[in-house]
């Protein structure tokens, strides 16, 4: 019995792999390729727009955050808890370099829509 407790506690994530404060949550995005650029759309909701960090390194955009939760009064008991409140990172990885391309952002009702207009040919 002890051998089968020690096999799910080898399955658990190790300490260093967490960040203090939770958890670390990727959101999903969408990347579409124009005939001038990119398109990457990625999910936030509840994410300030202050909170974004966004960076662009050779062929690799990073977006970073914070999703922060709300904070109740003392006495509140939690019933359910499924949404990630903590830090978040995005890493998205193009065919060609994008560093030094043109970055307009526009972000509503939980979506950051990025648009990314390369300069040079990416095939």
């Amino acid at each position: 019995m002890a051998r089968s407790i020690e096999h799910y506690l080898r399955l658990l994530p190790k300490a260093s792999t967490l960040r203090a404060g939770g958890r670390m949550w990727r959101p999903p995005a969408d990347v579409y390729r124009t005939r001038d650029g990119w398109i990457v759309k990625v999910e936030l909701a509840g994410v300030s727009c202050d909170e974004l960090e966004i960076t662009v390194e050779g062929a690799t955009l990073h977006i970073a955050g914070c999703r922060r939760d709300t904070t109740y009064a003392e006495s509140v008991s939690y019933q359910q808890l499924e949404i990630t409140w903590s830090r978040f990172e995005k890493t998205i990885h193009f065919p060609c370099r994008i560093e030094g391309a043109s970055l307009r952002r526009d972000y509503r009702d939980g979506l950051l829509v990025l648009h990314l207009l390369a300069e040079g040919d990416c095939e």
